[in-house]
């Protein structure tokens, strides 16, 4: 992992005194770089204005909301960067029927026509115009350039700036610092682009400060008129400082971005086999890919607490790493020194069982893989008789309990077993427990239903009394891995008995509104020709198919495949985010909601679990290695462009240059040591 040395403020860095005091934000921030006198050096504090949050109701002429906006009267808006968020705005304003004029480097004037906009492509022009507002949709970083390009003079001297961009400290301070002081001054940051308010910008946030506006009223009634655009389209109107934007914003819509960009370098794919949480996965990749990688830059550079967020998302996916490679470096431990008899049969046994390798993915992965396609079991209004099936529930916890309850409303016979007394919640779901495991099969269940952790799996199937079961029981097992469980049924289970491997691909908590919809996956490895048992194995699959699930055939060995891909990638993403703390903040976007409710979902699996996950699959170290690497390149592509930056502030510029070889070399013109020592820059 790459450890950027602006994040060990410890070591001594020497002045550069000559650097512009423009440069960026991030840039000032770096410990060998000076700040500004000018700007406040920020403390991450809470705004002492106390936070303001305005909903408008769904009719805008209502007058019952105290907070609702005023009547909108038109303004004549310039917006300076029409590009597709110049445009995106545009339509709303000219919906509501305001004269909206623009300027662009680019000719939009085809685009601006169709949308009733006055297009001009010399600012001088535009500004001649005399328009209320200027709206600033430039990028982060050409802002600064643009704002220096405008001609001011032009303008009416009480014209109001208003900017949009994702970072607000910034926007702040280059408009007081460009600006004459008669200008007014609103920084906004409108949470939603064209993808997250297509359908519309209700319930959306809208941030904004009032940074300076003059006291007299039509300027004070012009800020209220612009704001009430927004209001009035539904918006959450937010107002709070810069500074406390920028610190919640970095937790939130940079991490959602840094997040989406490292799953879009996996090239992460729909699988017929999606999760809800996978799903969720892959909107977030469409919605943040869809951005240019120059607004990911700049949400990076211009924002004082990205590079913290950063090392923290490398130190949360380090420790995760470290976490499963310790409890892997223990299970081998134990395999090699604790039982001898285990020695020679290591590497086999890992094959068999579909232990993840570090060595070979490709060649455990199955070359008999099957076209996944639907069960087209027979769906009935209610059970009859003739269906109803007695099934051994093994693994009574959080899981099986979740499956026996849709089995017995089903009117299907349910017993249980677990090493935990279950007895009580067995009772009020209409089943009957076992603390012993031949009590259990000397009733003769038609299936055994193993729904014990993948961990414990292997030493519960080899305590269960066989020898008192019916030779033609149907064995089902609900893993998360699918290869480890077949090679471990067909290497210990009796050649009479059945073989179902399956996966329900939800839980109690993404199935806990019904199942309708959901994917549940299985493998019919040993089914006796006989019609009974075929009977006894559609009769089973019909449980799922009776509540809506897409059942979707297909070998164990693809179902891991794909699962590597989906299911783990997504728990790895939940366990990363998880170790950050992420907490909700007051204006959260619709990216950083779906992080969050990833977190929640995968928080309440059990490490076991998630280690299972990675022990028991044979493609989840490939897996990991790649999200590794994706995120080590990100960090490539953004540091490699701040090296950029530093070496334009520092060489770009030949007055610099000669300073700095003033100062380096001295008056007599001695060439500089070659010792670090040596150097000296005041």
């Amino acid at each position: 992992m790459i450890t950027h040395p602006c994040l060990h403020p410890s070591l001594s860095k020497p002045s550069l005194s000559f650097l512009s005091s423009s440069s960026p934000p991030f840039l000032q921030h770096l410990s060998f770089l000076p700040t500004s006198p000018s700007i406040t050096k920020p403390v991450f504090v809470h705004s002492v204005k106390p936070l303001h949050v305005k909903c408008s109701s769904t009719n805008p002429t209502s007058q019952s909301h105290p907070d609702h906006a005023p009547p909108i009267s038109t303004l004549k808006i310039a917006i300076i960067g029409f590009g597709n968020y110049g445009q995106f705005l545009a339509k709303t304003l000219v919906s509501q029927g305001h004269i909206v004029l623009a300027h662009s480097r680019s000719d939009y004037s085809h685009v601006a026509k169709k949308l009733g906009v006055f297009f001009f492509l010399n600012p001088h022009d535009l500004c001649e115009q005399h328009p209320e507002v200027i709206l600033l949709c430039t990028s982060i970083i050409s802002t600064e350039q643009v704002l220096k390009s405008l001609p001011l003079q032009r303008l009416k001297r009480s014209t109001l700036f208003v900017d949009v961009l994702s970072v607000k400290e910034f926007a702040r301070n280059l408009l007081l610092d460009a600006l004459p002081p008669d200008f007014d001054i609103i920084c906004s940051h409108p949470m939603f682009g064209p993808q997250s308010a297509k359908q519309s910008c209700k319930d959306l946030f809208f941030v904004y400060e009032k940074v300076r506006i003059g006291n007299e009223f039509s300027r004070v009634q012009r800020c209220e008129q612009f704001l009430g655009i927004f209001q009035s389209e539904g918006c959450k109107m937010v107002e709070m400082s810069c500074q406390e934007h920028d610190k919640l914003a970095a937790g939130s819509q940079f991490m959602t971005h840094t997040v989406g960009r490292v799953l879009d370098m996996l090239g992460l794919e729909s699988t017929p086999i999606n999760t809800k949480g996978y799903e969720t996965l892959l909107d977030l990749v469409e919605n943040t890919c869809r951005d240019s990688f120059d607004l990911y830059y700049g949400l990076f550079l211009y924002n004082k607490s990205a590079l913290e967020m950063v090392e923290r998302l490398d130190l949360a996916f380090d420790a995760l790493r470290n976490e499963l490679f310790g409890r892997l470096h223990h299970v081998v431990r134990k395999q090699f020194f604790e039982n001898g008899e285990k020695v020679k049969s290591v590497h086999d046994s890992s094959y068999q069982n579909g232990a993840a390798s570090a060595f070979s993915s490709n060649a455990l992965r199955s070359q008999d893989v099957t076209i996944p396609y639907e069960f087209k079991g027979k769906i009935l209004e209610s059970v009859d008789d003739s269906s109803k099936l007695k099934v051994a529930i093994v693994g009574f916890g959080n899981f099986g309990q979740f499956l026996a309850k849709t089995l017995a409303r089903q009117g299907h016979s349910v017993l249980a077993y677990s090493r935990t007394d279950y007895r009580d919640a067995a009772q009020k779901l209409g089943v009957s427990f076992f603390s012993d495991a031949n009590d259990l099969c000397e009733e003769h269940p038609e299936v055994i239903l193993l729904c014990t952790s993948i961990l414990s799996t292997e030493k519960v199937l080899k305590s269960l009394p066989f020898q008192r079961l019916k030779r033609s029981t149907l064995f089902v097992d609900v893993l998360s891995v699918k290869e480890f469980p077949r090679n471990l049924f067909l290497q210990h289970l009796p050649p009479e008995f059945d073989i179902l491997c399956t996966h329900p691909m939800f839980g109690p908590e993404s199935g806990k509104n019904g199942w309708n919809e959901l994917p549940f996956v299985f493998d019919k490895v040993r089914i006796g020709n006989d019609e009974r048992r075929v009977a006894r194995c559609n009769s089973f699959l019909d449980i799922f198919a009776r509540e809506g699930c897409r059942m979707v055939e297909m070998t164990c060995a693809e179902h891991d495949w794909h699962a590597a891909g989906s299911q783990f990638i997504t728990h790895t993403m939940g366990r990363v985010l998880e170790k950050l703390q992420l907490e909700s903040t007051p204006i959260n976007t619709k990216g950083y909601e779906t992080l969050l409710k990833l977190v929640e979902n995968t928080a309440g699996d059990s490490f076991e679990l998630y280690y299972g996950l990675f022990m028991y699959n044979v493609n989840a170290m490939e897996q990991l290695e790649r999200m590794d690497f994706a995120f080590e390149s990100l960090k490539k592509q953004l540091f490699g462009r701040l090296h950029g930056v530093l070496r334009k502030e520092l060489f770009g510029d030949s007055e610099k240059l000669e300073v700095l070889q003033e100062k380096s070399l001295g008056k007599n013109g001695a060439a500089l040591s070659s010792s670090p020592e040596s150097v000296k820059i005041s």
